[in-house]
């Protein structure tokens, strides 16, 4: 729920800041690079959403002209004819991986091809580059950078506050820039170009969140908060006169110009002791909206008021729906309706329990109305209705009790837009998602509205590691904040995320080689188990029990029978178990902290890694020996991982740009490995299917060779290697976690901070969603057996193409309710109407002309026709 977000990138950087280690053993084969030689096709296995949308933007111009940014996953643009999100920053490479958090952004409305964004992700030392804008002339498809001074923090305490980057609405050249630490207030005068301060702004601002943060994370000071114009002030070509500026100061919050920013002055006779976290002028009525808070949020946030200012009279009034001292909760989210200006909306953005609120008036703030009311203590009164079928873990497994309801209406809710051109439309964004209706008025005539999740394409996970089993869903996910995934069908959205028990984040996830379904993850819970195993391929889960000290998911391995575990969580040492966790004992040899791995062969072989030495048991984890190998990276910045199939081989990547860096290989179980030559730098290692004509299985690596940095595909051993993407799909930080996919040739998983689950296929890989299975074919439908409120059904599905499927996943969708209660020779989902069955282990493999079947029970009433139609991936198939 974004409570603590934590860049996966910094801590590996972090550690990777050590000293270097000697020279490493060479190789006898020469490393190539082979650049842009492969034809990829890159898209999010689909989650929709999972992160913390701060801002979102109209073009006050343009009718379904919109954007959204996220605190550390890129910028996006509405698509209305898709109801969709379109990714804007995937172009931001790896020593820019900063520039993904955007913490402002803005939307020319004199030339609505015009968007600028205001990128960087930490003021302090995490993020070492320094923050720019951006600015496009084509909607985000490209854009030049400006360089700044200074750092921005899109991913910082007060990120939701803004917006901070404005364009001036007579004369759009001009551009206003709210910066941080302590750098004022900047100005563009040539479109974005380049940048100056405002040297007679008088105030930069002086609020920080916690002054004895030592990181520099929370004590940095929040600097200029917003800048919003009076359009009424100004005329075409002319620069708007009269120009308010919000401030991080609880004295001296609000700042106006009246001649173009040339001088400034505090605003008169405003309220103290809080933060404006928003300025919204309605210039129609000639009203500026406020909306304060005691705290600069995204978090926190216990008092707050909604004031309302006169720009012709100076006068003041506090139109605070509920009195202050019924508050917990700041305000910050704000908007008015420009098609009826006197229709204002905020939002409670730091109420967590028992669900955040909305307020509506339709008369300047003189009357409130609340989303939701108390009737009768716990139980509520709803003025909406709540349809997160599209991404239905949005209720993230909840059942919980009256106050609260499930799905909530959201959290850390502090960007808030009516559309300028719709008054039915509403945007909101949440800790997890964007929210929006399309049938908002119905509020004022008393009807419900209804609230539904408006985030499709917009992905925003941080993924901190992958797998891709032999069978089973063909990906597992361990991601930070809401937990990770089994996907059956990367197009579509899986039900709910693991519960039983639902970590906050998922540090590590495994699954024993040999056995598939048996997979363990270990994960961060503020008060619960951090382990937990599946026996059934990850569809359902149970917890084990923590040793003693655990204070974190750490890293954690399964044998390759999933007979026995080994663990390294944080707060104590490596422990191991036979069976599921109910009792762990103390690994001995290998220090706490260690990254542990399973070799995929052997079920007693387990092998670790910490501050440059390689670890090694061959007893099930009770014990450990170090390695004799050296010259591997003396950090702790470093992935590896063991070939299935081959006892023995490991692949190892990582380092730093001060010592060894790059990528190893050892095929003696670890005593000794050699360093591939010509690899300048690798962070993670992954293996998919063979190519057709090679016996070794494919490696993946996010990796810089021949001195670009991209994610590499080798089919030969790593004796050469060919980047598959490209400078249009870089996604910033790509170094926590890869895997290929051992059915599907060429399909490879990209673990990104911030943008996702990425997966690409080579030009021809059958693009199905699951693992493999694409092209002609036709389905024979029957029942037969039917009873009162139940039924059996066959399913045959031929494979009517030339070429033999590795394989398949097949969908169809119920007309009248149906439900299955029992599949057999199929793994199966059903999600309301609609059933995915997929191929088991053993008849994945589906020759040209030959055919496959499986059966099923269920329930029916009513009626219980037959499926109108079948899909395979997405290719339809002929119905008998």
């Amino acid at each position: 729920m974004r409570r603590t977000r934590i860049l996966t990138a910094v801590l590996a950087l972090a550690a990777g800041l050590l000293a270097g280690t000697p020279p490493a053993l060479a190789a006898p084969a020469s490393a190539k690079a082979v650049i842009a030689a492969d034809t990829y096709t890159w898209k999010n296995a689909r989650i929709d959403g999972g992160g913390f949308v701060p801002g979102i933007v109209f073009n006050r111009s343009e009718k379904n002209l919109a954007y959204a940014r996220t605190d550390i996953g890129g910028a996006y643009r509405w698509v209305e004819s898709s109801k969709t999100w379109t990714p804007l920053l995937d172009s931001v490479g790896w020593n820019d991986w900063g520039h993904t958090g955007v913490v402002s952004l803005a939307s020319d409305s004199v030339d609505p091809d015009k968007v600028y964004a205001a990128v960087g992700t930490y003021t302090n030392s995490w993020d070492p580059g320094n923050g720019a804008v951006l600015r496009s002339a084509d909607r985000g498809a490209s854009w030049q950078k400006a360089d700044l001074p200074f750092k921005l923090g899109g991913n910082m305490p007060g990120r939701g506050m803004g917006e901070r980057l404005a364009v001036d609405p007579n004369r759009n050249s001009v551009l206003y820039l709210g910066a941080p630490s302590g750098r004022g207030l900047w100005r563009s005068t040539d479109s974005g170009v380049s940048w100056s301060q405002v040297t007679g702004f008088p105030n930069v601002g002086n609020y920080v969140q916690d002054p004895t943060d030592t990181s520099g994370y929370a004590s940095d000071n929040q600097g200029i908060a917003w800048v919003t114009f009076d359009e009424s002030t100004g005329s075409s070509g002319s620069a708007t006169q009269t120009v308010y500026v919000g401030v991080a100061d609880k004295d001296n919050a609000v700042y106006r110009s009246t001649d173009a920013g040339a001088t400034w002055s505090r605003l008169p006779g405003q309220p103290t002791g809080y933060l404006a976290h928003k300025g919204v002028l309605d210039a129609t009525n000639g009203y500026l909206y406020l909306a304060y808070s005691d705290k600069g949020g995204p978090y926190d946030g216990g008092k707050g008021q909604l004031w309302r200012y006169a720009t012709r009279t100076g006068t003041w009034t506090d139109i605070s729906p509920v009195a202050e001292a019924d508050t917990y909760y700041g305000f910050s989210g704000l908007t008015v309706d420009r098609q009826h200006p006197g229709t204002v909306m905020a939002t409670a953005y730091s109420s967590w329990w028992p669900d955040t609120q909305l307020f509506r008036s339709t008369d300047s703030g003189g009357i409130w109305t609340k989303a939701w009311d108390y009737t009768s203590y716990p139980n509520r009164s709803n003025r909406f209705t709540m349809d997160v079928s599209s991404a239905p873990w949005l209720t993230f497994g909840a059942n919980p009790s009256p106050p609260e309801q499930s799905p909530k209406l959201g959290w850390m809710t502090e960007a808030l837009e009516i559309d300028p051109f719709n008054s039915a439309r509403m945007m909101y964004g949440t800790g997890a998602t964007v929210y929006g209706t399309e049938n908002l008025t119905n509020w004022d005539s008393g009807s419900q509205f209804t609230i539904k999740p408006m985030v499709q394409g917009l992905e925003e996970t941080a993924v901190n590691d992958l797998a891709s089993p032999p069978s089973g869903a063909p990906l597992l996910s361990a991601l930070g904040d809401i937990g990770g995934f089994r996907h059956t069908d990367l197009t579509k959205v899986p039900p709910m995320m693991y519960t039983s028990p639902n970590f906050t984040s998922t540090t590590s996830l495994d699954y024993a080689e040999s056995t598939p379904n048996t997979v363990v993850r270990a994960g961060n819970l503020d008060s619960g188990p951090h382990i937990a195993f599946s026996t059934d391929n990850g569809a359902n889960w149970f917890a084990g029990t923590d040793p003693s000290e655990v204070s974190g998911g750490g890293t954690v391995a399964s044998a390759s029978d999933g007979s026995r575990f080994v663990w390294s969580p944080a707060g104590t040492g490596v422990q191991y178990t036979t069976g599921f966790g109910t009792s762990w004992s103390a690994s001995s040899g290998i220090p706490a902290g260690a990254i542990v791995e399973s070799d995929r062969v052997d079920p007693k072989t387990f092998y670790g890694f910490k501050s440059g030495k390689f670890y090694v048991s061959s007893d099930g984890g009770a014990t450990f020996t170090a390695s004799a190998a050296s010259g591997l990276p003396s950090g702790d910045s470093v992935r590896f991982k063991a070939l299935p199939g081959t006892k023995g081989d490991v692949w190892l990547a990582g380092g730093a740009s001060d010592g060894a860096y790059g990528l190893w290989h050892s095929t003696d179980g670890g005593a000794t490995f050699a360093k591939l030559p010509g690899i300048e730098e690798a962070d993670t290692i992954g293996f998919g299917k063979a190519a057709p004509t090679a016996s070794y299985q494919t490696l993946y690596a996010s990796a810089k060779i021949g001195g670009v940095r991209g994610i590499f595909r080798s089919t030969d051993k790593g004796a050469s290697w060919t980047r598959i993407n490209d400078d249009a799909h870089q996604w910033g930080w790509t170094g926590a976690a890869i895997t290929g996919d051992p059915r599907v040739y060429g399909r490879v998983y990209v673990s990104t901070n911030g943008r996702g689950i990425v997966y690409g296929d080579t030009a021809g890989t059958p693009d199905d969603g699951g693992g493999g299975g694409s092209g002609a074919c036709s389905v024979t439908y029957g029942i037969t057996s039917q009873w009162s409120g139940g039924f059996q059904g066959d399913v045959k599905l031929t494979n009517t193409g030339a070429s033999a499927w590795d394989g398949w996943t097949l969908n169809w969708s119920f007309a009248d309710g149906q439900r299955i209660t029992q599949l057999w020779n199929a793994d199966y989902t059903q999600s309301g109407a609609a059933v995915t069955a997929k191929n088991v282990s053993w008849n994945g493999k589906v020759a040209a002309g030959s055919a496959v079947s499986f059966g099923f029970t269920g329930s029916w009433s009513g009626a219980n026709s037959e499926p109108a139609a079948f899909k395979l991936g997405e290719q339809s198939c002929a119905v008998s």
